[in-house]
């Protein structure tokens, strides 16, 4: 008798993304790949993600180049769209449940600042030349 596992697949947090992962040949990255995978949609550099996992950042490009490959993309947004298209990442909508709950939330926008700099008018900078220094 013989019994096979089902693995079904898994999911993690990293970098403010959902990632899935399963095993070998199941279609979805490992999880190394889906943690990188997650750093470069977060915007990260290859040694930000290095550092986060604690890793080489030559480690990390291998996997970049990996997952290059798997996606068949040319470049990390090409990769990260067919992450996403793929399911194999999302990003956390907690944020978006949050924002869609709050009614003021318009109010609350970052606003620019305000100049608190004076503005100088040349004729001022003129009469104080001429008023304060023995060389004007």
């Amino acid at each position: 008798m013989s019994v096979t596992a089902h693995h079904s697949p898994t999911e993690f947090e990293f970098a403010g993304w959902r990632c899935r992962t399963g095993r070998r040949g199941s279609g979805l990255p490992t999880a190394p790949q889906a943690q990188v995978i997650a750093g470069l949609a977060a915007g990260l550099t290859q040694k930000e993600i290095a550092k986060l996992r604690g890793c080489s950042p030559a480690t990390v490009k291998a996997a970049v180049t990996t997952l290059l490959y798997l996606l068949h993309a040319h470049r990390a947004a090409g990769a990260v769209a067919e992450a996403l298209r793929r399911g194999w990442i999302a990003p956390l909508v907690l944020v978006l449940i949050v924002s869609a709950l709050n009614p003021h939330a318009e109010a609350m926008r970052h606003r620019p600042p305000t100049r608190t700099r004076q503005p100088v008018s040349t004729t001022v900078r003129l009469t104080r030349r001429d008023t304060g220094s023995q060389y004007a």
